[in-house]
């Protein structure tokens, strides 16, 4: 990192980029070079909707053969039916870090959450859940009113905070009408509280980046082929077995319930331009355009920076 972390030598790695950047392939040819040094990388997923058994394929999963390539840690290992949070993910996550720090090795964090990513890297001072019977309140006014209805009411009590949550985003919907009518939610001050410079290790922080173009072009062609490789099924079989709320927020879940790919795609272009947002305000963090480079091409760039 810069700055005064740069004065120290890293110990944790971190790749950020958008949904489809590449980062799986520059996380891979990254952690080949460092092996060919003796070193020992192994990737700690900070992904809100990887952590999933059986949306594999709808998450972007690394496949087995990128596995093989480079151990991933933190994927496929929750049942959809459960219920997650980043607290829960926070203390996993840090116990995956500093247990592979323990151990010599180098952890290679790797995602497109931003909240996941702080919540791998950080000590996070998350809110406390809202008092009983809040959320309750509010589920069930989602179930009479539907989504738009109170996203609707979101804008006009509090725009500046609707304006960045979709209007069929369920879950953060909810979670925003708690914390306004708790007096918790304050202009500005809400997303912002989070993010810090500070990170429990050393760490170096790469942000990924493309041509703004190029990078939606590889969006639609991964949405082709997440459908030719059955996502409409994974997506189907997990409603069926009653996927929980913090799972149906996967990109494309609802969209693929009905049938619109082409939503999917629009929705999943909007996510990706909201992700770049988002990293050019992270502190210290070093933007790599890896436009018209092989992942070992960029992997080679990334290794041989001052770090």
């Amino acid at each position: 990192m810069k700055d005064d972390t740069r004065r120290v030598p890293a110990r944790v790695i971190a790749l950020f980029g958008p949904t489809a950047v590449g980062k799986t392939e520059i996380a891979i040819a990254l952690a080949e070079r460092m092996r060919a040094r003796g070193e020992r990388p192994v990737a700690v997923s900070a992904d809100a909707l990887q952590v999933y058994a059986g949306l594999e394929t709808l998450t972007g999963v690394p496949d087995r053969a990128q596995r093989a390539r480079l151990e991933h840690r933190l994927i496929s290992f929750l049942p959809v039916d459960a219920r997650f949070s980043v607290g829960e993910y926070a203390e996993l996550a840090h116990a995956e870090i500093d247990g592979l720090l323990a151990e010599g090795a180098t952890p290679i964090v790797v995602g497109g959450t931003g909240l996941y990513l702080r919540a791998a890297l950080a000590d996070l001072a998350l809110r406390p859940p809202p008092p009983e019977g809040v959320r309750e309140h509010w589920e069930a006014e989602l179930l009479a009113r539907g989504p738009q209805a109170l996203h609707a009411q979101l804008a006009r009590e509090a725009p500046w905070a609707a304006q960045k949550i979709e209007p069929r985003d369920r879950q953060r919907i909810v979670r925003a009408l708690e914390l306004l009518h708790e007096d918790a939610l304050e202009p500005e001050q809400g997303p912002n509280r989070l993010w810090t410079r500070d990170t429990r290790h050393p760490t170096r922080l790469v942000g990924l980046v493309r041509e703004r173009e190029q990078l939606y072009a590889r969006i639609d062609a991964r949405v082709e082929r997440m459908i030719a490789a059955g996502a409409a099924d994974e997506v189907r079989a997990a409603h069926a077995v009653g996927a929980s709320d913090t799972a149906r927020v996967a990109l494309g879940f609802e969209a693929l319930l009905s049938g619109d790919i082409e939503t999917m795609k629009r929705r999943t272009r909007n996510f990706a331009r909201r992700q770049l947002t988002w990293m050019r305000k992270l502190p210290s963090v070093e933007v790599v355009d890896i436009a018209g480079r092989a992942p070992e091409q960029v992997a080679a760039a990334i290794d041989s920076a001052p770090a």
